[in-house]
Parts: C-alpha cells; structure tokens; sequence
C-alpha cells in the first residue's frame, strides 16, 4: 500500500504565461518606427496611415511621428501622423 498522497497533482494545475495584450501607447504619444502601438486578438483597432498589422494583429508604427485615434463607420482606427 502507498503511503504518498496524490503524487503528480501540481504539475497538471500549470498556470498558463500571460499574453500582455491590448494598447501600449496612448492618443498624442510620440513613436518611432517599428514601436507596438497595439497588441490584439482579432482586429478590434484598424490600422490608419503609417501603421502596419502584423501576423498576429499587432498594429506597429512605420514612420515617426504622434499617434492619432479616430473611429470611422464605428470602427477605431489607429494612425501614426
């Protein structure tokens, strides 16, 4: 008979990493190329001017310059002017 209770239990309870998802700037903030504006699931923000959607619909800055949010037919926009 074993004396050991529930052997293994805690390696089946592993916590998943977490994603860090949604807005890493804000309306105004100064970017400069290549910097995550916004990371998504989905694309809940559009990419406007000088914004680019990667494979996993992260939007990035492709020039430097402010951040502008705008909505267009009830959709948010992202743009970098």
């Amino acid at each position: 008979m074993s004396k050991k209770k529930q052997g293994g239990k805690l390696i089946q309870q592993k916590r998943p990493r977490p994603k860090y998802l949604g807005l890493k700037v804000g309306d105004g903030e100064k970017v400069s190329v290549g910097s995550i504006l916004i990371r998504q699931r989905g694309t809940r923000y559009l990419a406007g001017v000088g914004v680019k959607v990667g494979r996993d619909h992260t939007l990035f800055s492709l020039v430097d310059g402010k951040v502008k949010f705008s909505t267009k037919l009830g959709r948010k926009r992202i743009s970098v002017i």
